[in-house]
């Protein structure tokens, strides 16, 4: 059976692997202060070219979200979200649990307008009884989003400047940032995104590594914010782990080659699947792909290939996701065409 479903079920990529092995027998220093870890945070902080951000490595994407929000709102604060937002619907209420409430807001194919947030907070900000809720403080969205869509420039540019106007940070999921960022269609980069909003993070986990994502703060982490770590439990002893992995990602533009593997597999994927006669779902540039199928017939492929339920699509259909990633092979494309094929 070949799987297509997700884009972290393999190990690491060969070459991240080769250098957890070199360093494997050095006794370096712990929780960060590795030389490993140093270089792999001045590479990313070249790479965003943000010369005085902060950079943290954490272990896993949940983990980066619940410890960001927490640390960087008051304790009445909360975040507002797409309605489709990671946060909001597959993390188990995670922020929720260190207090801070999830404001759910419309979605564009997982997109939130600059405009709707900007009506939201007149609506809160002229409300009489606006004591008596939680707080808007931050504003949370991925990249690419739930759905495989992405933010142009000018959208990103028009949240930022919103959030500012109303007093609340700009924070972006990164989990897959780096698909975002090889898309063709994606008309902006690193330096970019890192001046277009307060904090947002380097996924590694789906995007090559073990484990890991780097959290970069542009214009400085809030105070303590190591400490905060530290009280979520997220601060790595062997933080070497994520640190060699990330050192290796930023070397010889690694990062973005594995990203760039996984959207040209992904739209020949798209191609097989249009072809066997399914039906896109969203126009997805990244390496999520989104189709309707009949129900008989996703029992039928799901004997042959593992793919994601994602939601109905209505009684006789579903909406099933498609992934590919660094480890996708011309093999795999070829087995599901033939799979289709029969």
């Amino acid at each position: 059976m070949i799987s297509f479903e997700c884009d972290y079920n393999n190990g690491a990529h060969p070459d991240v692997i080769q250098a957890l092995v070199d360093t494997n027998g050095e006794q370096t220093l712990t929780y960060g202060f590795d030389c490993y870890t140093q270089q792999a945070v001045e590479r990313i902080k070249e790479a965003c070219a943000a010369p005085d951000a902060d950079v943290f490595l954490l272990a896993g994407g949940t983990q980066a979200n619940a410890t960001v929000i927490d640390g960087m709102l008051r304790s009445y604060e909360a975040v507002i979200c797409p309605e489709t937002g990671h946060i909001n619907v597959h993390e188990a209420g995670a922020v929720e649990a260190f207090g801070h409430k999830v404001i759910g807001l419309p979605a564009d194919d997982g997109r939130l307008d600059a405009s709707v947030l900007d009506r939201f907070m007149q609506v809160f900000e002229g409300d009489e009884s606006r004591d008596h809720v939680a707080q808007p403080g931050m504003v949370y969205v991925s990249f690419p989003t739930e759905m495989g869509t992405l933010y142009s420039a000018e959208q990103i540019e028009n949240l930022y400047t919103v959030c500012r106007q109303h007093g609340l940070s700009l924070f972006v999921d990164g989990a897959r940032l780096g698909y975002g960022l090889a898309a063709d269609e994606c008309d902006f980069d690193l330096p970019f995104l890192a001046s277009h909003c307060d904090v947002f993070y380097i996924g590694g986990t789906k995007v090559g590594a073990l484990c890991g994502e780097a959290v970069v703060f542009g214009k400085g982490a809030p105070r303590c914010f190591f400490s905060i770590v530290k009280r979520h439990g997220a601060l790595l002893a062997k933080g070497r782990l994520v640190g060699v992995q990330f050192r290796e990602l930023f070397s010889n533009g690694l990062y973005l080659r594995i990203a760039r593997h996984a959207i040209v597999m992904a739209h020949r994927m798209r191609d097989i699947l249009v072809n066997a006669g399914l039906q896109v779902y969203v126009a997805s540039p990244t390496n999520q792909q989104f189709f309707i199928i009949p129900n008989e017939r996703m029992h039928h492929l799901e004997k042959l290939v593992q793919f994601t339920h994602w939601v109905p699509y209505d009684d006789h259909s579903m909406v099933c996701r498609f992934v590919t990633s660094w480890a996708t092979t011309d093999e795999d494309l070829s087995m599901l065409e033939s799979l289709l094929r029969q």
